[in-house]
């Protein structure tokens, strides 16, 4: 996978120019937040193809800020769930701290975010996205169809349908600076993809959105029950793995609760 502009060759339906960001004091760039989008309880590693373990999965989302354009990735479970509020209390569905308030605490304005991607569209990961529809959608084609297929579910994201969009085949260098690249990593959906993070004093940091969910995952290379295309899945496992040992990149897999425990959160950033 090739992380620069010149690999794009790409079908956009629109190429929308940048919006400022209006924090309340000027964030030093590049800088990569993690935000926390809630949690999924009462989940056990038996559905990943791994020995009958009960552990939660948390739900992060994170924020590359680079000069004056940010990009969110992924929106988390919703923040009308916040406090408990209306939470569908059989799926074990936690959400402690809205998204919007955590954006406030380092001075974004939600409005005003640039660009908006998201690595597939379930309902985990699109729980607040209709709030983001301002942004450029970043997706792959064979998502955005997927994701308005008849008989969808779209109430979280239905505004993103009128959305400015960029739609994607490939590798995409959102800023064209090499500090942000969405990685297409299909398998788990049909336009899955990963985001590839190069900071300066950091190194390079993999966002893998549902590639894996558990370290343990990855490590035995089993594969959820629900997987839509095993085989697909494989093959873009097998890509980043490439990838992460050319680059050294660090590998955050988003619903593994304990390595999540140990990032650092927002307002504290990786740069």
């Amino acid at each position: 996978m090739r992380a620069g502009a010149a690999v794009l060759g790409f079908a956009v339906l629109a190429v929308i120019g940048h919006a400022a960001i209006r924090p309340a004091q000027p964030l030093p760039t590049p800088r990569l937040f993690v935000l926390d989008c809630g949690t999924l309880a009462g989940r056990n590693l038996k559905t990943y193809g791994l020995p009958d373990e009960p552990r939660d999965m948390s739900v992060a989302c994170a924020l590359v800020v680079d000069g004056g354009r940010t990009l969110l990735w992924e929106t988390g479970l919703g923040d009308r769930f916040a406090g408990g509020k209306e939470t569908p209390r059989d799926r074990g569905w936690r959400v402690g701290r809205t998204l919007r308030s955590q954006l406030a605490e380092i001075g974004v304005d939600p409005g005003a975010i640039t660009y908006l991607a998201i690595s597939h569209m379930h309902a985990d990961h699109t729980g607040n996205a209709n709030d983001y529809a301002a942004a450029t959608w970043l997706v792959q084609e064979p998502e955005r169809e997927f994701a308005f297929r008849q008989g969808q579910d779209t109430s979280s994201y239905r505004a993103l349908v009128d959305s400015r969009t960029t739609v994607l085949h490939g590798d995409h260098d959102v800023f064209g600076d090499g500090v942000a690249t969405l990685l297409s990593t299909p398998g788990h959906t049909p336009g899955h993809q990963s985001l590839l993070v190069k900071l300066p004093r950091t190194g390079a940091i993999l966002l893998t959105g549902d590639l894996y969910h558990y370290p343990e995952e990855r490590a035995a290379k089993t594969f959820p029950s629900f997987e839509m295309d095993r085989a697909k899945t494989a093959g873009s496992r097998a890509a980043v793995e490439a990838l992460v040992e050319r680059t050294h990149a660090r590998v955050w897999i988003e619903h593994d609760i304990l390595g999540y425990g140990r990032l650092k959160k927002a307002p504290e950033y990786y740069d």
